[in-house]
This record gives structure tokens, C-alpha cells and sequence, in this order.
């Protein structure tokens, strides 16, 4: 019998008392799933890092009774290294000891990418200051970086990072699973012995998700794109639509034996728990 995969789910950081509410229910319902850790969001160069951290402590503050952990993003692209070195103690300070190391974008109109320029570089200033503290998730693009001049510089870069002292990688979210399956084959040969862990985006409105994708080059395959679109205000016809397929597309996942399953859940429980529910993967 296959090995339960590790499930986790990621959220944006609120940013009204409302959000904080709703943030704050999504995270109840979605324990469900006894995911193994909830990881937040951090905004171009840092915007959002004190939302980031309210929301990281909130989960963390739960975590002794529900077994889930926080794992903070972290964007380096416009830091210092006194910043970092900050941020990693308050983490420490908070009893977190997992998060997401990322390169990051700068913010419109930031000229200077600070101290770090590299994600590589994020990992390894992460383990020189604080040793084996932190289990550190990284990014992987099966489909390719959309800033990385091609699939071969892009593959060494992940390398890097994972030579740093990377311990795991989420990937950015695909459709086409020969795309990942290509890249975990890319990491065998190379002998990366980390979980390479597939993320899952729900869909959720068609035109929201086209944006997303055309930013951070993950592919919607043409036939799958035209029947989102064929769907246009029928929302409750996208949602059975949409739901049905990622339930098929995570059976797929699943059956490939893949160490984990990261949802990005956009703050919402749907389809996230239908779609695990009809795989069997609530525990009751």
C-alpha cells in the first residue's frame, strides 16, 4: 500500500480584521486534512512581513494542539543581511522552526536587490547563521522560471539551492504532469535525494488564475483553457467543472506515489476538502 502523501496548504497574509477572521477559520476547517504545516505568504520585497509574521505566530500559537506547524515565506531580493538575521530570530524567538527560502521579487520601483540576488544565497546564510534550526522548502518550476534564461540554467539554479542546504521543494503549480514528472527525472540523474513536492492551485475564477500563470509561467494546457473560458459567468458550472478535474489531477498525482501535496489554498477551504474528501485523504 502506497505511503500517504504529507499534505500542506499555503495562505496569503491578511490584511483587515475581516481577513484575519476569515484567514483564521480557513486554517480550523482545512485541519481536516492533518497538514503537516500551513506556510505564508511574504510580499515583494518584504511588504507584507509583519502580516506574514502576525499570521505565522497565530498558527504556531495553535500548534500544540493541532499538530501544525507555520512555516513563514522568505523573500531575500531587496534585504540585508542584519534584516534576515532579524527576521530569522524572531522566528527562532516564536518556536518556528520551518519556512519557505525564496529569492522574491523587488517592488516596483526598488532598484537595489540588497545583500542577496539568489535564492542559493538565502539558503546558505540561513544555515550558517542558524545551523539545522530550520527544515528549509525552496521553489521548483517544473516548467521552467519565467525570468531563467532557459530550462538548463534554471534546472542549475535549483541545484544550488539544494547543494546550499536545501531540505524539500514545493513546486510552482502545473497542469501538465509530464512537466513534472520530467523534472523529478532531471533530479534523479543529478542524485538530489529531496522531496520534490507538486503544487496544486484550485480553480476558482478563470480570469484570476490566467494572470497568475502568464506571471510566473505555469502553463494552462489550450483545452483546458478553452473550456474555463466556454464556462463565462456559470459559476456554479466552473466549480463542478473545475472541481471534478482537480480531483482527477491529484488521483493522478497520487498515483505516481509523490512525497506531498502543497494546496495553494488562496484562503479558501473550496475545492481544497472536496476534492481530498472524494480521495479519502480526511482522516475522520
Amino acid at each position: 500500500m502506497a505511503k500517504s502523501p504529507i499534505i500542506s496548504c499555503e495562505f496569503f497574509p491578511p490584511k483587515t480584521e475581516k481577513g484575519v477572521n476569515t484567514f483564521l477559520q480557513v486554517a480550523t476547517e482545512l485541519a481536516e486534512l492533518q497538514p503537516a504545516f500551513y506556510s505564508v505568504t511574504f510580499g515583494a520585497g518584504g511588504s507584507t512581513q509583519h502580516n506574514t509574521l502576525d499570521a505565522v505566530i497565530a498558527i504556531q500559537q495553535r500548534a500544540a494542539t493541532t499538530g501544525i506547524d507555520a512555516a513563514p515565506h522568505l523573500s531575500c531580493v531587496g534585504s540585508s543581511r542584519q534584516g534576515i538575521r532579524q527576521i530569522l530570530q524572531t522566528f527562532i524567538d516564536n518556536d518556528i522552526s520551518r519556512l519557505v527560502a525564496l529569492r522574491g521579487d523587488l517592488p516596483s520601483g526598488m532598484r537595489d536587490p540588497g545583500e542577496f540576488r539568489y535564492a542559493n544565497e538565502l539558503v546558505e546564510f540561513i544555515r550558517a547563521e542558524t545551523g539545522d534550526h530550520f527544515t528549509i522548502e525552496v521553489a521548483a518550476y517544473p516548467e521552467v522560471h519565467p525570468q531563467a534564461p532557459n530550462a538548463n540554467i534554471d534546472f542549475d539554479n535549483f541545484v544550488r539551492k539544494v547543494d546550499a542546504g536545501a531540505d524539500s521543494a514545493i513546486t510552482q503549480y502545473f497542469y501538465n504532469i509530464d512537466a513534472y514528472l520530467y523534472f523529478v527525472d532531471r533530479c534523479e540523474q543529478a542524485e538530489l535525494d529531496i522531496p520534490i513536492i507538486p503544487g496544486i492551485m484550485p480553480i476558482n475564477n478563470y480570469s484570476q488564475l490566467a494572470r497568475f500563470s502568464a506571471g510566473c509561467g505555469a502553463e494552462i494546457p489550450r483545452w483546458l483553457s478553452k473550456r474555463l473560458e466556454a464556462f463565462h459567468d456559470d459559476t456554479a458550472s466552473l466549480q463542478a467543472f473545475t472541481t471534478d478535474f482537480l480531483t482527477d489531477f491529484t488521483q493522478q498525482l497520487l498515483d505516481l506515489d509523490v512525497p506531498g501535496l502543497h494546496f495553494y489554498t488562496m484562503n479558501k477551504t473550496q475545492p481544497v476538502l472536496t476534492v481530498c474528501e472524494r480521495l479519502g485523504l480526511l482522516t475522520p
